[in-house]
């Protein structure tokens, strides 16, 4: 089955798609989408499915608009995974359902299910999760080590304008008194330097690194001792949670229903309910490195079983129990993971063999072969092949075409030899 994910920030493109490669399909990830690209994007991957994920460039409200045109032209069955539940639900996730007009929602928040349904919009939930191509065990960096690190945003506005919200706890739990004591907290992330009204004293810049991109994330969760995760609500997790874990890092979190529900305290993750336990916590297992290391390899070893390929697979059974998918067959061959925006891609029709495709888009065989991991020369009717990066530089195209059937018939001359002296 052909997936395609309307997304291009690297937060949402290397977790759930990867998963659907895990379970054997094919997931495109469109990158950028423009009013001008998406109706043929559609036409050349013809996918089984077309996905959308969270809030970013990709669901600007003129976007939101584009993809419902283009999807209701292109009669494919449209799923909105809503990851800002419950703190957007009203002012953004709400507004996008009515303009994009999704054939399913999944929702972060258990909760919310009967409220979408009540509105006449099918649902479910679907939680967050990892996935090892981002989230993975590495040796510690000497530039990410630390005692403590935090990484994620600080959002002041937000904790300005809502300062009864969980997150604000969250801090004051787990943040705060850290910060009140003088014990260093190494923070990555947007804003830090704005948080000192909320935490009671001003974070010292030499403390605070800035932005890092998700993908460098899993160097700081190896690195760091202690990663301090804030938790958003008392009922669901965050998708830092099992991000850490899946690294292999040491979590201590808040004190929730939620993460109690997910994992075991002492065994594999560590939580504080107030102030002077983070404090406690802190000191104690900052002492105890064995006990930490214990911690960290349970956790590591509790989270496996919220691996996106097991989210893909579970949106899927979801989707056609509820008849919004008849069947989905895996793809030909092994799944793959395809960028559209740095990929030039060919929809295998009846009939055609690699030579037709090759002759026919002026590419070597070979380079088919090794773009697409082909061991073979066997393709098959609907399966999607890589041409050429959309980023190469080509050959003229008569001196590409000499060279091409040159390349194709000294590898037809050594196939030959082979079997002849064999």
């Amino acid at each position: 089955m052909i997936v395609l994910f309307l997304e291009s920030h690297p937060m949402w493109i290397y977790g759930l798609p990867n998963g659907f490669k895990d379970a054997g399909h094919t997931a495109v990830i469109s990158g950028p989408i423009s009013s001008e690209n998406l109706t043929g994007m559609i036409d050349k991957v013809k996918p089984d499915l077309i996905v959308s994920t969270g809030w970013t460039e990709e669901h600007w409200e003129a976007k939101q608009i584009w993809i419902r045109e283009a999807v209701s032209k292109a009669k494919i069955p449209l799923v909105y995974w809503a990851t800002e539940d419950p703190l957007h639900t009203h002012n953004f996730t709400l507004p996008l359902i009515r303009r994009m007009k999704p054939d399913f929602v999944f929702t972060v928040s258990s909760s919310l299910c009967k409220m979408y349904e009540d509105l006449g919009i099918k649902a479910a939930h679907l939680d967050f999760g990892y996935h090892e191509s981002v989230h993975r065990r590495t040796l510690p960096l000497p530039e990410y080590r630390a005692n403590i690190a935090v990484v994620a945003n600080a959002y002041p506005d937000y904790i300005k304008e809502n300062p009864d919200v969980f997150r604000s706890s969250s801090l004051q739990t787990l943040i705060a008194p850290l910060i009140q004591n003088g014990i260093r907290v190494d923070f990555w992330g947007k804003n830090w330097e704005h948080m000192g009204k909320y935490l009671g004293r001003p974070i010292p810049r030499e403390w605070i690194h800035g932005y890092v991109d998700y993908r460098d994330a899993y160097k700081i969760y190896n690195s760091a001792k202690i990663i301090i995760g804030l938790q958003n609500c008392e009922d669901q997790l965050t998708q830092r949670t099992y991000e850490i874990l899946g690294s292999g890092g040491f979590l201590l979190t808040s004190d929730t229903p939620a993460v109690k529900e997910k994992f075991v305290p002492g065994r594999d993750l560590a939580v504080s309910s107030n102030p002077l336990e983070t404090v406690q916590r802190v000191e104690y297992f900052l002492k105890n490195p064995l006990k930490r290391k214990l911690i960290q390899n349970r956790g590591f070893k509790a989270v496996e079983d919220n691996s996106y390929h097991f989210r893909a697979l579970e949106m899927l059974k979801i989707i056609k129990a509820r008849g919004i998918l008849k069947e989905t067959p895996q793809s030909p061959g092994e799944g793959r993971w395809i960028s559209y925006e740095t990929c030039e891609i060919h929809h295998v029709q009846q009939h055609e063999t690699l030579w037709s495709i090759s002759k026919k888009n002026n590419v070597f065989i070979q380079q088919l072969k090794e773009l697409n991991q082909l061991s073979g020369n066997k393709i098959f009717p609907g399966q999607i092949l890589i041409l050429r990066n959309r980023k190469a530089a080509p050959f003229p195209r008569t001196m590409n075409v000499c060279l091409r059937f040159l390349y194709d018939l000294s590898m037809e001359w050594k196939r030959m030899k082979s079997a002849i002296f064999a």
